[in-house]
Protein backbone atom coordinates (compact mmCIF):
# COMPACT_ATOMS: atom_id res chain seq x y z
CA UNK A 1 0.00 0.00 0.00
CA UNK A 2 1.35 3.43 -0.90
CA UNK A 3 2.07 6.06 1.72
CA UNK A 4 -0.35 8.90 2.33
CA UNK A 5 1.81 11.30 0.29
CA UNK A 6 1.35 9.05 -2.73
CA UNK A 7 -2.39 9.02 -2.14
CA UNK A 8 -2.28 12.79 -2.25
CA UNK A 9 -0.34 12.56 -5.51
CA UNK A 10 -3.06 10.39 -7.01
CA UNK A 11 -5.64 13.03 -6.21
CA UNK A 12 -3.41 15.83 -7.48
CA UNK A 13 -2.85 14.13 -10.80
CA UNK A 14 -6.54 13.51 -11.33
CA UNK A 15 -6.12 9.76 -11.50
CA UNK A 16 -9.23 7.86 -12.51
CA UNK A 17 -10.02 4.41 -13.93
CA UNK A 18 -10.23 4.51 -17.71
CA UNK A 19 -10.22 1.85 -20.42
CA UNK A 20 -7.58 1.92 -23.13
CA UNK A 21 -9.22 2.89 -26.38
CA UNK A 22 -8.10 3.36 -29.93
CA UNK A 23 -6.25 6.33 -31.32
CA UNK A 24 -8.36 9.20 -30.03
CA UNK A 25 -8.12 12.78 -31.22
CA UNK A 26 -7.34 15.42 -28.60
CA UNK A 27 -7.75 19.14 -29.30
CA UNK A 28 -5.61 21.58 -27.35
CA UNK A 29 -7.00 24.97 -26.41
CA UNK A 30 -6.99 27.45 -23.54
CA UNK A 31 -10.72 26.99 -22.95
CA UNK A 32 -12.61 23.84 -23.91
CA UNK A 33 -16.31 23.13 -23.89
CA UNK A 34 -18.53 20.06 -23.80
CA UNK A 35 -22.05 20.76 -25.10
CA UNK A 36 -25.16 18.60 -25.15
CA UNK A 37 -27.67 18.41 -28.00
CA UNK A 38 -29.62 21.59 -28.66
CA UNK A 39 -33.09 22.00 -27.13
CA UNK A 40 -35.94 24.44 -27.52
CA UNK A 41 -36.60 24.12 -31.28
CA UNK A 42 -37.94 27.27 -32.95
CA UNK A 43 -40.03 28.44 -29.98
CA UNK A 44 -38.86 32.06 -29.42
CA UNK A 45 -39.93 31.85 -25.79
CA UNK A 46 -38.70 28.37 -25.04
CA UNK A 47 -34.93 28.77 -25.20
CA UNK A 48 -32.54 28.62 -22.26
CA UNK A 49 -32.97 31.51 -19.88
CA UNK A 50 -36.54 32.15 -21.07
CA UNK A 51 -38.49 29.90 -18.72
CA UNK A 52 -41.93 31.47 -18.25
CA UNK A 53 -43.43 29.36 -15.53
CA UNK A 54 -44.92 26.54 -17.58
CA UNK A 55 -44.03 23.00 -16.50
CA UNK A 56 -41.07 22.05 -14.36
CA UNK A 57 -38.44 24.72 -13.77
CA UNK A 58 -35.09 23.88 -15.45
CA UNK A 59 -32.50 22.65 -12.95
CA UNK A 60 -29.69 24.97 -11.98
CA UNK A 61 -26.21 23.73 -12.87
CA UNK A 62 -23.46 23.36 -10.29
CA UNK A 63 -19.69 23.10 -10.56
CA UNK A 64 -17.08 21.83 -8.08
CA UNK A 65 -13.32 21.47 -8.51
CA UNK A 66 -12.21 18.29 -6.76
CA UNK A 67 -8.45 18.42 -7.42
CA UNK A 68 -6.06 19.98 -6.83
CA UNK A 69 -7.50 21.10 -3.50
CA UNK A 70 -7.95 24.83 -2.97
CA UNK A 71 -4.65 26.54 -2.08
CA UNK A 72 -2.79 23.23 -2.41
CA UNK A 73 1.01 23.43 -2.35
CA UNK A 74 3.69 21.19 -3.89
CA UNK A 75 1.33 20.01 -6.62
CA UNK A 76 3.04 17.91 -9.35
CA UNK A 77 3.63 19.85 -12.58
CA UNK A 78 1.71 17.16 -14.43
CA UNK A 79 -1.50 17.68 -12.47
CA UNK A 80 -4.91 17.41 -14.07
CA UNK A 81 -7.88 19.54 -13.04
CA UNK A 82 -10.71 17.24 -12.00
CA UNK A 83 -14.21 18.54 -11.41
CA UNK A 84 -17.91 17.76 -11.12
CA UNK A 85 -20.45 19.63 -13.23
CA UNK A 86 -24.03 18.64 -12.43
CA UNK A 87 -27.08 19.41 -14.58
CA UNK A 88 -24.82 21.19 -17.08
CA UNK A 89 -25.43 21.35 -20.81
CA UNK A 90 -22.12 23.12 -21.34
CA UNK A 91 -18.90 23.08 -19.30
CA UNK A 92 -15.73 25.08 -19.90
CA UNK A 93 -12.38 24.94 -18.11
CA UNK A 94 -9.83 27.72 -18.02
CA UNK A 95 -6.45 27.65 -16.29
CA UNK A 96 -4.23 30.74 -15.95
CA UNK A 97 -0.79 31.28 -14.50
CA UNK A 98 0.12 34.07 -12.07
CA UNK A 99 0.48 36.57 -14.95
CA UNK A 100 -2.99 35.80 -16.25
CA UNK A 101 -1.77 33.85 -19.27
CA UNK A 102 -4.07 30.99 -20.26
CA UNK A 103 -2.65 27.47 -20.32
CA UNK A 104 -3.43 25.21 -23.26
CA UNK A 105 -5.04 21.91 -22.39
CA UNK A 106 -7.76 19.41 -23.20
CA UNK A 107 -10.78 17.81 -21.55
CA UNK A 108 -10.73 14.06 -21.24
CA UNK A 109 -13.32 12.15 -23.32
CA UNK A 110 -15.59 11.75 -20.27
CA UNK A 111 -15.57 15.50 -19.64
CA UNK A 112 -14.63 15.12 -15.95
CA UNK A 113 -11.01 16.30 -16.00
CA UNK A 114 -8.75 18.70 -17.86
CA UNK A 115 -5.11 17.97 -18.71
CA UNK A 116 -2.58 20.68 -19.59
CA UNK A 117 -1.02 20.40 -23.03
CA UNK A 118 2.41 20.22 -21.41
CA UNK A 119 4.03 20.18 -17.98
CA UNK A 120 3.21 23.21 -15.87
CA UNK A 121 6.00 25.48 -14.60
CA UNK A 122 7.62 24.52 -11.33
CA UNK A 123 6.99 26.81 -8.34
CA UNK A 124 4.17 28.68 -10.12
CA UNK A 125 0.69 29.55 -8.88
CA UNK A 126 -2.24 28.72 -11.14
CA UNK A 127 -5.94 29.47 -11.00
CA UNK A 128 -8.47 27.05 -12.45
CA UNK A 129 -12.01 28.13 -13.30
CA UNK A 130 -14.77 25.70 -14.22
CA UNK A 131 -17.94 27.21 -15.66
CA UNK A 132 -21.10 25.11 -15.93
CA UNK A 133 -24.28 26.27 -17.69
CA UNK A 134 -27.61 24.50 -17.26
CA UNK A 135 -30.91 24.56 -19.15
CA UNK A 136 -31.78 27.81 -17.43
CA UNK A 137 -28.95 29.51 -19.32
CA UNK A 138 -27.29 30.79 -16.16
CA UNK A 139 -23.55 30.04 -15.79
CA UNK A 140 -22.15 28.88 -12.46
CA UNK A 141 -18.41 28.98 -11.78
CA UNK A 142 -16.00 27.25 -9.42
CA UNK A 143 -12.52 28.67 -8.93
CA UNK A 144 -9.49 27.21 -7.19
CA UNK A 145 -5.83 28.21 -6.97
CA UNK A 146 -2.84 25.95 -6.37
CA UNK A 147 0.95 26.12 -6.47
CA UNK A 148 3.15 23.59 -8.20
CA UNK A 149 6.13 21.96 -6.50
CA UNK A 150 9.72 23.10 -6.84
CA UNK A 151 11.72 21.41 -9.57
CA UNK A 152 12.57 17.93 -8.27
CA UNK A 153 16.18 16.75 -8.08
CA UNK A 154 15.28 13.16 -9.02
CA UNK A 155 14.11 13.13 -12.62
CA UNK A 156 13.57 10.23 -15.02
CA UNK A 157 14.74 10.64 -18.59
CA UNK A 158 12.23 9.58 -21.26
CA UNK A 159 13.39 8.80 -24.80
CA UNK A 160 11.94 7.59 -28.09
CA UNK A 161 13.72 5.17 -30.42
CA UNK A 162 12.23 7.01 -33.40
CA UNK A 163 12.86 10.64 -34.25
CA UNK A 164 10.71 13.25 -35.95
CA UNK A 165 10.20 12.80 -39.66
CA UNK A 166 11.32 9.18 -39.98
CA UNK A 167 9.68 6.91 -42.54
CA UNK A 168 9.37 3.36 -41.20
CA UNK A 169 7.89 0.01 -42.16
CA UNK A 170 4.36 -1.19 -41.49
CA UNK A 171 5.58 -3.46 -38.66
CA UNK A 172 7.41 -0.73 -36.72
CA UNK A 173 6.43 -0.59 -33.03
CA UNK A 174 6.56 2.78 -31.28
CA UNK A 175 9.25 2.40 -28.61
CA UNK A 176 9.54 4.58 -25.50
CA UNK A 177 12.26 4.03 -22.89
CA UNK A 178 12.68 5.31 -19.34
CA UNK A 179 15.99 6.01 -17.66
CA UNK A 180 14.80 4.28 -14.51
CA UNK A 181 12.44 1.37 -13.87
CA UNK A 182 8.82 2.49 -13.50
CA UNK A 183 7.19 0.68 -10.55
CA UNK A 184 4.27 -1.47 -11.62
CA UNK A 185 1.66 0.52 -9.68
CA UNK A 186 2.72 3.75 -11.45
CA UNK A 187 2.60 2.41 -15.00
CA UNK A 188 -1.12 3.04 -15.42
CA UNK A 189 -0.58 6.75 -14.67
CA UNK A 190 2.27 6.86 -17.17
CA UNK A 191 0.24 5.07 -19.82
CA UNK A 192 -2.67 7.50 -19.41
CA UNK A 193 -0.26 10.26 -20.42
CA UNK A 194 0.79 8.46 -23.62
CA UNK A 195 -1.33 9.39 -26.63
CA UNK A 196 -1.10 7.97 -30.16
CA UNK A 197 -2.83 9.63 -33.09
CA UNK A 198 -3.02 8.13 -36.55
CA UNK A 199 -4.44 9.16 -39.88
CA UNK A 200 -6.18 7.01 -40.93
CA UNK A 201 -7.24 5.90 -37.45
CA UNK A 202 -6.17 2.40 -36.37
CA UNK A 203 -6.80 0.34 -33.26
CA UNK A 204 -3.79 -0.28 -31.04
CA UNK A 205 -2.40 -0.49 -27.51
CA UNK A 206 0.72 0.05 -25.38
CA UNK A 207 2.56 -3.02 -24.09
CA UNK A 208 5.19 -2.99 -21.32
CA UNK A 209 8.07 -5.24 -22.36
CA UNK A 210 10.05 -4.36 -19.22
CA UNK A 211 9.95 -1.84 -16.33
CA UNK A 212 12.02 0.53 -18.50
CA UNK A 213 10.40 0.06 -21.93
CA UNK A 214 6.90 0.28 -23.36
CA UNK A 215 5.85 -0.21 -26.98
CA UNK A 216 2.77 0.49 -29.06
CA UNK A 217 1.54 -1.53 -32.03
CA UNK A 218 -1.75 -1.49 -33.91
CA UNK A 219 -3.94 -4.58 -33.98
CA UNK A 220 -2.90 -5.20 -37.60
CA UNK A 221 0.13 -3.89 -39.45
CA UNK A 222 0.09 -0.11 -39.90
CA UNK A 223 -1.71 0.99 -43.03
CA UNK A 224 0.72 2.11 -45.73
CA UNK A 225 1.17 5.87 -45.87
CA UNK A 226 -0.25 6.48 -42.38
CA UNK A 227 0.74 9.62 -40.49
CA UNK A 228 1.43 8.72 -36.87
CA UNK A 229 2.07 11.07 -33.95
CA UNK A 230 2.68 10.04 -30.37
CA UNK A 231 2.99 12.19 -27.27
CA UNK A 232 4.35 11.21 -23.85
CA UNK A 233 3.28 13.76 -21.24
CA UNK A 234 5.56 12.71 -18.40
CA UNK A 235 7.05 16.08 -17.48
CA UNK A 236 6.59 16.41 -13.71
CA UNK A 237 4.69 13.11 -13.49
CA UNK A 238 5.31 11.09 -10.28
CA UNK A 239 7.10 7.80 -11.08
CA UNK A 240 7.60 6.38 -7.60
CA UNK A 241 10.17 6.74 -4.81
CA UNK A 242 10.33 10.51 -5.20
CA UNK A 243 11.19 10.38 -8.91
CA UNK A 244 9.41 12.49 -11.54
CA UNK A 245 9.40 12.54 -15.33
CA UNK A 246 11.93 14.99 -16.71
CA UNK A 247 10.04 16.25 -19.76
CA UNK A 248 7.29 15.69 -22.30
CA UNK A 249 8.04 14.05 -25.64
CA UNK A 250 6.32 14.32 -29.04
CA UNK A 251 7.29 12.41 -32.20
CA UNK A 252 5.78 12.42 -35.70
CA UNK A 253 6.54 9.62 -38.18
CA UNK A 254 5.26 8.35 -41.52
CA UNK A 255 4.57 4.72 -42.43
CA UNK A 256 6.05 3.67 -45.76
CA UNK A 257 4.69 1.20 -48.34
CA UNK A 258 3.47 -2.18 -47.10
CA UNK A 259 6.60 -4.15 -47.95
CA UNK A 260 6.31 -7.63 -46.42
CA UNK A 261 8.76 -10.53 -46.69
CA UNK A 262 7.80 -14.19 -46.21
CA UNK A 263 10.36 -17.02 -46.17
CA UNK A 264 9.29 -20.65 -46.55
CA UNK A 265 11.85 -23.23 -45.46
CA UNK A 266 10.09 -25.89 -47.54
CA UNK A 267 10.64 -24.07 -50.85
CA UNK A 268 13.79 -22.17 -49.79
CA UNK A 269 12.25 -19.03 -51.25
CA UNK A 270 11.52 -15.51 -50.00
CA UNK A 271 8.39 -13.86 -51.38
CA UNK A 272 8.42 -10.05 -51.30
CA UNK A 273 5.14 -8.15 -51.62
CA UNK A 274 4.48 -4.43 -51.80
CA UNK A 275 0.98 -3.21 -51.02
CA UNK A 276 -0.32 -6.76 -51.48
CA UNK A 277 1.35 -7.50 -54.85
CA UNK A 278 4.26 -9.92 -55.32
CA UNK A 279 7.26 -7.98 -56.63
CA UNK A 280 10.07 -10.54 -56.18
CA UNK A 281 10.77 -14.18 -55.37
CA UNK A 282 14.29 -14.74 -54.03
CA UNK A 283 16.15 -18.06 -53.48
CA UNK A 284 17.51 -18.30 -49.92
CA UNK A 285 19.61 -20.55 -47.74
CA UNK A 286 18.60 -20.68 -44.06
CA UNK A 287 20.30 -22.07 -40.97
CA UNK A 288 21.63 -25.62 -41.10
CA UNK A 289 20.30 -28.17 -38.59
CA UNK A 290 22.94 -27.40 -35.94
CA UNK A 291 22.24 -23.63 -36.17
CA UNK A 292 18.64 -23.29 -37.44
CA UNK A 293 16.94 -20.03 -38.32
CA UNK A 294 14.07 -18.91 -36.10
CA UNK A 295 10.49 -19.37 -37.32
CA UNK A 296 8.25 -16.43 -36.45
CA UNK A 297 7.46 -12.83 -37.35
CA UNK A 298 10.29 -10.32 -36.97
CA UNK A 299 10.99 -6.83 -38.27
CA UNK A 300 14.10 -5.17 -39.66
CA UNK A 301 15.88 -3.59 -36.67
CA UNK A 302 18.86 -2.00 -38.40
CA UNK A 303 20.46 -1.89 -41.85
CA UNK A 304 24.20 -2.11 -42.46
CA UNK A 305 25.40 -1.81 -46.06
CA UNK A 306 28.83 -3.03 -45.00
CA UNK A 307 29.79 -4.67 -41.71
CA UNK A 308 31.95 -7.41 -40.21
CA UNK A 309 30.65 -10.54 -38.49
CA UNK A 310 33.03 -11.78 -35.79
CA UNK A 311 31.72 -14.93 -34.13
CA UNK A 312 34.82 -16.42 -32.51
CA UNK A 313 33.66 -15.46 -29.00
CA UNK A 314 30.23 -16.99 -29.63
CA UNK A 315 31.05 -20.10 -31.68
CA UNK A 316 34.59 -20.86 -30.55
CA UNK A 317 37.80 -21.36 -32.55
CA UNK A 318 36.53 -24.29 -34.62
CA UNK A 319 33.18 -22.84 -35.79
CA UNK A 320 33.91 -19.14 -35.36
CA UNK A 321 34.88 -16.79 -38.18
CA UNK A 322 35.47 -13.14 -39.03
CA UNK A 323 33.89 -12.16 -42.35
CA UNK A 324 33.07 -8.99 -44.27
CA UNK A 325 29.31 -8.82 -44.90
CA UNK A 326 27.34 -6.75 -47.42
CA UNK A 327 23.69 -5.63 -47.28
CA UNK A 328 23.02 -6.85 -43.72
CA UNK A 329 19.58 -6.36 -42.14
CA UNK A 330 19.29 -7.32 -38.47
CA UNK A 331 16.26 -9.36 -37.39
CA UNK A 332 17.16 -10.56 -33.86
CA UNK A 333 19.41 -9.53 -31.00
CA UNK A 334 20.82 -13.06 -31.11
CA UNK A 335 22.44 -12.34 -34.48
CA UNK A 336 20.04 -13.41 -37.25
CA UNK A 337 20.23 -11.20 -40.32
CA UNK A 338 19.19 -11.10 -43.94
CA UNK A 339 22.44 -10.57 -45.85
CA UNK A 340 24.29 -11.22 -49.08
CA UNK A 341 26.32 -14.44 -48.98
CA UNK A 342 28.22 -14.99 -52.25
CA UNK A 343 29.82 -18.14 -50.78
CA UNK A 344 26.43 -19.90 -50.56
CA UNK A 345 24.90 -18.82 -53.87
CA UNK A 346 25.20 -22.40 -55.18
CA UNK A 347 23.11 -23.72 -52.26
CA UNK A 348 20.51 -20.90 -52.18
CA UNK A 349 17.09 -22.22 -53.12
CA UNK A 350 18.22 -25.81 -52.52
CA UNK A 351 19.81 -26.46 -49.11
CA UNK A 352 20.36 -24.71 -45.77
CA UNK A 353 24.00 -23.98 -44.91
CA UNK A 354 23.98 -20.76 -42.83
CA UNK A 355 24.54 -20.21 -39.10
CA UNK A 356 20.96 -18.99 -38.73
CA UNK A 357 20.80 -16.04 -41.12
CA UNK A 358 18.76 -15.66 -44.30
CA UNK A 359 21.42 -15.90 -47.05
CA UNK A 360 20.71 -14.32 -50.44
CA UNK A 361 22.89 -13.61 -53.46
CA UNK A 362 24.87 -10.38 -53.85
CA UNK A 363 22.51 -9.14 -56.55
CA UNK A 364 19.36 -9.99 -54.58
CA UNK A 365 20.88 -8.64 -51.38
CA UNK A 366 21.56 -5.28 -53.02
CA UNK A 367 18.07 -5.15 -54.52
CA UNK A 368 16.33 -6.04 -51.25
CA UNK A 369 18.46 -3.62 -49.22
CA UNK A 370 17.30 -0.79 -51.47
CA UNK A 371 13.63 -1.71 -50.99
CA UNK A 372 13.35 -2.11 -47.23
CA UNK A 373 13.07 0.20 -44.24
CA UNK A 374 13.56 -0.29 -40.54
CA UNK A 375 10.28 -1.76 -39.31
CA UNK A 376 9.50 -3.84 -42.41
CA UNK A 377 8.21 -7.26 -41.29
CA UNK A 378 9.50 -10.70 -42.24
CA UNK A 379 7.90 -14.04 -41.38
CA UNK A 380 10.01 -17.21 -41.52
CA UNK A 381 8.12 -20.51 -41.65
CA UNK A 382 8.93 -24.17 -41.18
CA UNK A 383 12.32 -24.23 -39.44
CA UNK A 384 13.40 -26.36 -36.48
CA UNK A 385 13.43 -23.49 -33.98
CA UNK A 386 10.69 -21.10 -32.86
CA UNK A 387 11.43 -17.41 -32.40
CA UNK A 388 11.70 -16.44 -28.74
CA UNK A 389 9.71 -13.36 -27.77
CA UNK A 390 12.12 -10.60 -26.78
CA UNK A 391 14.79 -11.74 -29.24
CA UNK A 392 14.37 -8.62 -31.36
CA UNK A 393 11.25 -6.54 -31.87
CA UNK A 394 8.96 -9.54 -31.62
CA UNK A 395 5.75 -7.56 -31.04
CA UNK A 396 4.15 -9.21 -34.08
CA UNK A 397 5.17 -12.66 -32.95
CA UNK A 398 2.52 -12.36 -30.23
CA UNK A 399 -1.21 -12.69 -30.79
CA UNK A 400 -3.32 -9.58 -30.20
CA UNK A 401 -4.77 -11.23 -27.09
CA UNK A 402 -1.27 -11.82 -25.72
CA UNK A 403 -0.17 -8.30 -26.56
CA UNK A 404 -3.12 -6.71 -24.76
CA UNK A 405 -2.06 -8.45 -21.54
CA UNK A 406 1.05 -6.26 -21.47
CA UNK A 407 -1.00 -3.07 -21.03
CA UNK A 408 -1.13 -1.39 -17.61
CA UNK A 409 -4.72 -0.33 -18.35
CA UNK A 410 -7.73 -2.49 -19.16
CA UNK A 411 -8.47 -2.79 -22.86
CA UNK A 412 -11.91 -2.16 -24.28
CA UNK A 413 -12.46 -2.32 -28.05
CA UNK A 414 -13.93 0.84 -29.50
CA UNK A 415 -14.43 2.47 -32.86
CA UNK A 416 -11.27 4.36 -33.76
CA UNK A 417 -11.28 8.11 -34.11
CA UNK A 418 -8.84 9.95 -36.31
CA UNK A 419 -6.47 12.33 -34.76
CA UNK A 420 -5.25 12.33 -33.15
CA UNK A 421 13.43 -4.28 -21.43
CA UNK A 422 16.77 -3.65 -21.53
CA UNK A 423 18.08 -5.35 -24.62
CA UNK A 424 21.15 -7.63 -24.76
CA UNK A 425 24.24 -6.50 -26.63
CA UNK A 426 23.82 -7.46 -30.29
CA UNK A 427 25.86 -10.30 -31.75
CA UNK A 428 26.22 -11.53 -35.32
CA UNK A 429 25.87 -14.87 -37.06
CA UNK A 430 25.68 -15.63 -40.75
Amino acid sequence: MRASQDQLTQRATGRRPAPVRTLVAVVLAGVLAVTSACTGGNDPGGGPGNWQGGGEKPPKASATITAPAADAKDVPASTAITFEAKDATETTVEVKDSTGKAVEGALDPAGTSWLPGGALKYGETYTATVTATGDDGKPVTATSSFTTMAKPSKQVRVTSFLGDGQVVGVGMPLIVKFGRAVPEDYRDDVQRRMTVRSKPAQEGIWHWVSPTEVRFRPKEFWQAGSKVSYKVQTGGLPMGDGWYGRADLTVDVTIGPALIMTVDNRTKRMTVTRDGKVIRTIPVSLGKKSTPSSSGTMVVIEKLKETVFDTFAELGPEEGYRTDIDFAQRLTWGGEFIHAAPWSEGQQGRVNVSHGCVNVSMAEGAWLFNQTRVGDPITVKGTERKLQNGNGWTDWNMSWEEYVKGSALPYEPAAAEESPAAEPEPSATS
